[in-house]
């Protein structure tokens, strides 16, 4: 196992820099950070060039790529012609865990950017998360077990509701129902409708789970939709195999059989369901906590998006890349537990 998950890491290396170099390119095709800092008034060419020098965007593309990897303090360069060797925005790289100043913030590091709002992404998917792998479990089990019930038949109709739903109209309508209409009526008990706690109440554990709700149930409602089919399938398959027969055959109890031998293998889809879902918590729910007000990863993503932003809109789409690849060798190996007939040499 040790050199299984060694090998993958090693293998992982020209694979995030393959995706940098796709990034890189990508964003410098499509965003232009000198446009947007004039505020409403464009630069002026004078301007732009001067910006242009300073930021090394006046560079070719893969010397950008290189300062941007591997950083610009190791080499100095006479750009104006006068002499004197100079390199703009000296910075240590990436490599070295540089990803730049943000554009938008000026003399802020964009970790920092980042890191300020990456614990507010975290509290609301792990909520979300946690709540979905509780209900899809539950609502999976029992219609596999009680299959064409009535209720059976009631989590199936609402699955199917539930998942061809976009996620900006479940968000809206949980939004007007529950906050809006429910203020309207004189209701003593609504949910907020924006932000993460009242500015008077203060960041309190309370103010934060109550205005949790509403979002946490945008995320969970779609996602137990799915999840809640695949468990209840595979769990049908699992509870009509040869071994379930023989182990009820001598003897076990329904309990064991059930959340011993029947679960585990039927939670394998489930591992690979949340294994591609993590890595994206670190992105956030972009629709989700725009409409919320949620102050997150997907929000602040959104805002730098829209002044091109380049070093935090690249350093929040490596944190995401590089969590796929760690969270998919983590489904790897919690694979291993669940089924001892996996084995990776």
């Amino acid at each position: 196992m040790t050199k299984y998950i060694m090998r993958r890491l090693l293998q992982a290396i020209p694979l995030l820099l393959v995706i940098s170099l796709i990034l890189f390119w990508l964003l410098q095709q499509v965003s232009d950070p000198l446009a947007t800092m004039g505020g409403r008034v464009p630069p002026r060419p004078e301007d732009r060039q001067r910006l242009a020098r300073q930021l090394g965007l006046d560079q070719p593309i893969h010397m950008q790529y290189i300062y941007w990897l591997i950083g610009n303090d190791w080499t100095l360069v006479d750009r104006d012609g006068d002499g004197t060797p100079e390199t703009p925005g000296e910075r240590r790289g990436v490599l070295r865990g540089d990803f730049g100043e943000s554009i938008m913030v000026r003399g802020k590091p964009a970790l920092d950017v980042i890191m300020e709002k990456l614990p507010n992404t975290l509290l609301l998917m792990f909520t979300a998360e946690i709540v979905i792998i509780i209900l899809s479990l539950a609502i999976g089990v029992y219609s596999a077990l009680n299959q064409y019930s009535l209720l059976d038949n009631v989590f199936t109709a609402f699955s199917f509701i539930t998942f061809s739903m976009p996620i900006f109209w479940l968000a809206l309508m949980l939004l007007y129902i529950f906050s809006v209409n429910l203020r309207n009526m004189g209701s003593p008990i609504y949910f907020p409708s924006i932000g993460m706690y009242d500015v008077v109440a203060g960041p309190t554990l309370q103010q934060v789970a109550w205005h949790m709700v509403l979002p946490v149930m945008t995320i969970a409602l779609i996602s137990i939709a799915g999840y809640s089919r695949y468990i209840r399938s595979v769990m049908l398959e699992v509870l009509s195999s040869d071994y379930i027969r023989t182990a009820r055959a001598k003897g076990i109890s329904q309990n064991r059989v059930l959340y011993v031998h029947a679960l585990k293998n039927a939670s394998l889809p489930l591992v690979t369901l949340i294994g591609l879902d993590l890595p994206l918590l670190l992105g956030g729910a972009v629709v989700t906590e725009r409409i919320f007000g949620w102050p997150g990863m997907g929000s602040t993503y959104i805002t730098h998006l829209d002044r091109s932003d380049f070093p935090v809109l690249m350093a929040i789409l490596m944190m995401i890349s590089a969590a796929v690849v760690v969270f998919q060798l983590l489904t790897d190996i919690v694979y291993t537990w669940l089924d001892p007939r996996i084995r990776y040499s």
